[in-house]
């Protein structure tokens, strides 16, 4: 387990980088926050509180105690992601469960002074590893919440969802060990996410009761509360195209062998030293697990993606850089819970 100083510097670092975005929630509600380099931003590094706030959103963190990041990479589409999972052991990361429209009262907790006389309303998804909440200020909202607090938000006739899209308040998701807030507008049904922060709550994806995407390989007994997601070596933060980036590329290599899947990062690093010293794919086993196969084809994408390329690397790409595990399990995007 890493020590909460340890931890803490690690997300420090990130927390301190405009190039990381972060995301905390389950799978099918997700709320996520960024930021623009340059964008006004207010830190905030006490004992009891680390959190980063913009005019469009914030991410903060209080007590890290009893929390395992994990890294891990996975092929999607034709590229690959990547993330720190912060995870708690199963046992401790449950949060309240409410499954009605649940009034809470002023949100004291609120990452910025000016939002904490702010109400704060539970909208009762029955989340396990976060409470997915709004919180307003605007007596019209307030009042047509209180209404309909007590029953299930997506019943039939409930007012209060067409109320919150209407009027936007604030998205606040909270773990054991911290909150994501999102300011920004809620888009409407049709409409698309704005750019930087934003939320997702998709009634179909939390219908299946999972915790994380199949995708993401977690370690037993451990669910995913947060996630934070460093500079990709060749997206941008839109997940358009970008040059490659060999810094970005060797940060994150470096978190993946402090804190991910010690099988996994063997395989990856046997898989390189096969392909640099000119083997072929034969001397690699095909992989027999759904993580290990991601991982050989993220890494394999990476290679493809890098300044370098080695000679040969078609034929590796073309042994393995395709569907080898087959479990029966959708395949659900990234770490954030959607395509």
């Amino acid at each position: 387990m890493t020590d909460a100083e340890t931890l803490r510097a690690l997300l420090r670092a990130h927390i301190h980088d405009a190039g990381t975005q972060w995301n905390l929630g389950t799978f099918g509600a997700i709320a996520e926050f960024m930021r623009d380099p340059g964008e006004a931003c207010a830190i905030v590094d006490r004992p009891d509180r680390l959190s980063a706030t913009t005019a469009r959103g914030g991410i903060g963190f209080g007590s890290l105690a009893g929390i395992r990041p994990f890294a891990s990479e996975s092929a999607t589409g034709v590229s690959w992601s990547h993330r720190v999972a912060l995870c708690l052991p199963a046992d401790a990361c449950a949060m309240s469960g409410r499954a009605t429209l649940t009034e809470l009262g002023p949100d004291e907790d609120a990452l910025r002074e000016e939002d904490r006389a702010a109400i704060l309303f539970d909208m009762g998804l029955s989340t396990l590893q976060a409470d997915i909440c709004i919180r307003t200020a605007d007596p019209a909202l307030i009042g047509a919440l209180r209404a309909e607090a007590g029953r299930p938000l997506l019943a039939p006739g409930n007012g209060a969802m067409g109320a919150i899209v209407s009027a936007g308040p604030h998205r606040v998701f909270i773990a054991r060990f911290g909150r994501c807030e999102v300011y920004q507008p809620i888009p409407p049904a049709d409409g698309k996410s704005p750019e930087g922060p934003h939320t997702h709550v998709l009634p179909k994806l939390l219908r299946t009761g999972r915790t994380h995407a199949a995708t993401e390989p977690i370690p037993d007994g451990f669910v995913p509360c947060a996630h934070l997601v460093p500079a990709h070596a060749a997206k941008d933060a839109l997940g358009r195209p970008k040059p490659w980036d060999e810094h970005a590329h060797r940060r994150f290599q470096l978190l993946l062998e402090a804190y991910g899947d010690a099988e996994l990062v063997r395989l990856k690093r046997d898989l390189l030293a096969a392909i640099h010293g000119g083997s072929q794919p034969s001397s690699v086993s095909a992989p027999t697990t759904r993580a290990a196969s991601h991982s050989l084809k993220a890494s394999l994408r990476q290679l493809a993606a890098s300044s370098e390329r080695p000679l040969g690397l078609e034929r590796w790409l073309a042994a393995f850089d395709i569907r080898t595990i087959d479990d029966g399990a959708p395949e659900d995007g990234d770490a954030y819970g959607h395509a």
